[in-house]
């Protein structure tokens, strides 16, 4: 039996990810209140979380706002099952070299790109120390 709490979070999240069959709810009563932990497709974390926590501070408000109604304490738990923050692991050997060779072409372009904006940096700071003021 999914509670009205559930149903509230579930309906919030399921409408701003991008996969709604991956969210699941799970509820746990202690003494600090009701505890929801929410896990959402790793690709959907960030929709869920929002810049700089503003849409989970949202949701939460909202809940709050439920809780006042309900007489409850309630807190919200976004779990980062780690997926999709490149700790991938497959069971296939063949996947994971390959992945490592990918991930190792990536590493060397970033750090290719890093050091030109390093360089390209310093060239404009030195340009901006001949200026005279």
């Amino acid at each position: 039996m999914t509670t009205i709490d559930e149903q509230f979070v579930e309906f919030i999240v399921k409408s701003l990810v991008g996969n709604p069959d991956a969210v699941s709810i799970e509820r746990r009563i202690d003494e600090k209140g009701v505890l929801l932990e929410l896990t959402v497709d790793p690709e959907d974390l960030g929709r869920v979380i929002g810049k700089r926590g503003a849409t989970a501070q949202s949701i939460r408000s909202l809940l709050r706002a439920l809780g006042t109604k309900n007489e409850a304490r309630y807190n919200l738990k976004i779990v980062d099952n780690g997926v999709g923050s490149g700790s991938r692991q497959s069971d296939d050997d063949d996947t994971r070299s390959s992945d490592d060779d990918t991930s190792t072409d990536v590493e060397s372009k970033s750090k290719s790109s890093h050091s030109s904006v390093v360089n390209q940096t310093r060239k404009e700071l030195e340009e901006l120390d001949d200026l005279e003021v």
